[in-house]
């Protein structure tokens, strides 16, 4: 099988092309700090080529949810310097995924602090987790010039720690609505300053993050994650292939470890601009590896390898659930399935429990 080949990422050689998809857990406890059982989480999970870490926050204002991890305190980096020796040890390789929510918060979460956001264009129709229960989205706070400034020296910071905490890399999370991905979009961006108007200007963010990342850990150490075609958390695009085509040709002058692209469906009927396969259409672009996510199965994911186009699958809930996942596919054995109710939140149930193949 081509996912169980040997592959290379940026300088490292990993034993298989399946990736673990970053996954929020929400079991770090209120100052985002990881415990034992993370550690054994993702140490149960080491045979994956690649583990992606769940998001992760580079600062106080980027949180989003609770009891997510961040990776800007000495006892948060301390932490994780235990998660990633433990997978070392297993001869796992990891990244973290970097993480600032946007407008994807509240400030129930925030300590009163309201979210932030490219424009103060609130999220409809849907409504966010807080320790008080579900609560309508606020509008969030534009961003200043400086403040977008400091952000992105707020990732850089925090990729200078993902690499003293021993990750092998960083992956910006520029997907599924958090603040990149706001940046990106029409939807959620009316800025007419240099990071808004324009496909140029809106991808302007982004580009100058990746920058600051690659100056932080070393050319192919560096990876980023899009959605071209999610519309949650209201996200729309009106010219997604223009926009995107753009945004993988900036990225091509960098030296990255990959591209990270989620596949996700969307209606053809409501969406006509959206290109219906986005490996197809943008991964051509890209000149760095492409990993391809989102609902793949083991016999999608190794027909998705064989087009030629992505060189890795990213797993999530089955990930999840089958922390042997690799040996599962190798023997094309009965899979674990997931028990959604203790995805997000709570204790060692749902998270370090789940059972290996008994071989």
């Amino acid at each position: 099988m081509k996912l169980l080949e040997p592959h290379k990422i940026g300088n490292v050689i990993l034993s298989n092309r399946m990736a673990m998809a970053p996954m929020t857990r929400s079991r770090a406890n209120m100052e985002g700090v990881v415990g034992a059982s993370t550690v054994l989480y993702y140490t149960q999970r080491a045979s994956a080529g690649l583990i992606i870490s769940e998001a992760i926050n580079i600062s106080k204002q980027a949180i989003g949810s609770p009891l997510t991890p961040g990776l800007y305190t000495r006892d948060q980096i301390n932490a994780w310097k235990n998660v990633t020796q433990a997978v070392h040890e297993k001869g796992g390789t990891i990244y973290a995924q970097l993480w600032h929510t946007g407008r994807v918060a509240h400030s129930l979460v925030k300590n009163g602090a309201l979210p932030v956001a490219p424009s103060a264009i609130g999220i409809q129709g849907q409504q966010h987790f807080t320790m008080e229960g579900m609560k309508n989205y606020e509008t969030p706070k534009a961003l200043t010039i400086d403040e977008i400034q400091q952000i992105i020296h707020d990732y850089k910071q925090a990729a200078e720690y993902a690499m003293e905490a021993g990750f092998d890399g960083v992956e910006l999370h520029a997907a599924f609505g958090y603040l990149p991905n706001q940046f990106l979009a029409d939807s959620s961006n009316t800025r007419n300053d240099e990071y808004g108007g324009s496909i140029e200007n809106r991808n302007r963010f982004v580009i100058h993050v990746m920058q600051q990342l690659v100056s932080a850990v070393g050319e192919n150490k560096a990876a980023i994650r899009l959605s071209p075609t999610s519309t949650y958390n209201n996200i729309t695009h009106k010219q997604p292939i223009e926009q995107f085509t753009a945004l993988l040709q900036e990225l091509n002058k960098l030296v990255l470890s990959y591209i990270h692209l989620m596949k996700v469906p969307f209606s053809t009927d409501s969406f006509p601009q959206y290109p219906i396969d986005t490996i197809e259409t943008f991964g051509k672009i890209s000149q760095h590896p492409i990993i391809a996510n989102c609902g793949y199965t083991r016999d999608s994911g190794e027909t998705e390898l064989k087009k030629g186009i992505a060189t890795m699958i990213s797993y999530g809930t089955l990930f999840l659930a089958n922390p042997d996942l690799p040996k599962r596919f190798e023997l094309n054995a009965a899979l674990n399935t997931a028990d959604r109710a203790t995805m997000y939140g709570g204790k060692d149930q749902g998270y370090i429990d789940y059972p290996f193949l008994n071989i």
